[in-house]
């Protein structure tokens, strides 16, 4: 097991690297509203457990923790994504990709619209 750990280890400081080598601007204000507005995980609609934030653009992808990139998901979901891109991800999950997107674009555009985050389009 130790070549797992250092493999691990290794995952996490490049993870590290990439995450302050972009600028990130989701507010925690800005976190709640995303949640109340999906009212749950964003992809399979899990509510009643605790919420992850998650790049639809990952990270290693070129993504950002902002306000248009960041969905709430539950654990199973975040995990299962990982770094993949969401539609193909979607599919391969049997899940509905129209209606997440459909959603999404509208999440995005009740929470641009919301006074305290209007200023960070």
């Amino acid at each position: 097991m130790p070549a797992a750990r250092t493999r691990r280890a290794r995952a996490a400081v490049r993870r590290k690297r990439r995450i302050a080598a972009v600028e990130h601007d989701l507010t925690p204000t800005e976190w709640t509203a995303l949640q109340d507005a999906w009212g749950g995980c964003a992809y399979c609609g899990a509510t009643g457990t605790p919420l992850q934030k998650d790049c639809v653009l990952p990270i290693s992808r070129g993504g950002r923790y902002t306000l248009l990139n960041v969905v709430p998901a539950c654990r199973s979901c975040n995990a299962s994504k990982c770094n993949d891109e969401v539609t193909a991800w979607l599919r391969r999950k049997r899940l509905d990709e129209r209606a997440f997107l459909v959603r999404l674009g509208e999440v995005q555009a009740q929470v641009r619209t919301r006074p305290a985050t209007a200023a960070v389009e």
